[in-house]
């Protein structure tokens, strides 16, 4: 693995507010596991980029001007690192990420945040499409069950393995922080 990046996407209070109204997620103990990897990552000075989600509908608890827009304290970024804003799912459509981790030569990048199905799955086939070795940290996502266009209810757990599933070997490698830790 070359010297990689840490992409934390999204870990926004819109979410802590989702689960404090009931949500259903998986991986409950996501946010414990991006705060190691933010730990290991600064403990050995390599680079972080944030990445918060602004929305630009009117009703979206993503809003700058919402309480959901600010990051969850568990994630919070330290002077220096980066925080890149964006309007829609990707990371790298209408910001510079790809830039700064060109710039920087940032070819192994490892993300994390939320959630998998949205946010953290778009930027990933993104960040492989664009010949990024993406590492995608399966136990530092999460998903939130979600009723599909027939009416069925799908778990929250099923929704990540499928975009596990549907990311696996084509765009990214699926890997677990241990995994992520031990490569340090």
């Amino acid at each position: 693995m070359s010297t990689p990046a840490l992409i934390v996407i999204d870990v926004q209070q819109g979410f802590a507010e989702q689960d404090a109204a009931g949500a259903k997620r998986n991986n409950p103990d996501a946010l414990d596991r991006i705060a190691e990897l933010l730990e290991a990552f600064r403990a050995k000075g390599l680079p972080i980029f944030h990445i918060r989600h602004a929305s630009t509908e009117a009703d979206s608890v993503f809003r700058p001007e919402r309480t959901g827009f600010q990051v969850i304290p568990a994630a919070r970024e330290l002077p220096g690192e980066p925080v890149i804003v964006k309007n829609v799912n990707s990371a790298f459509i209408g910001t510079d990420l790809e830039a700064r981790l060109r710039a920087g030569g940032h070819h192994t990048l490892v993300i994390c945040g939320a959630t998998t199905n949205h946010c953290v799955e778009t930027s990933t086939r993104m960040a492989g499409n664009l010949g990024f070795d993406a590492r995608l940290v399966r136990d530092a996502i999460w998903a939130y069950d979600r009723t599909g266009p027939d009416g069925d209810r799908h778990s929250a757990g099923d929704i990540h393995a499928m975009s596990l599933s549907n990311l696996n070997g084509e765009f990214a490698t699926i890997v677990t922080v241990r995994d992520i830790l031990a490569d340090l």
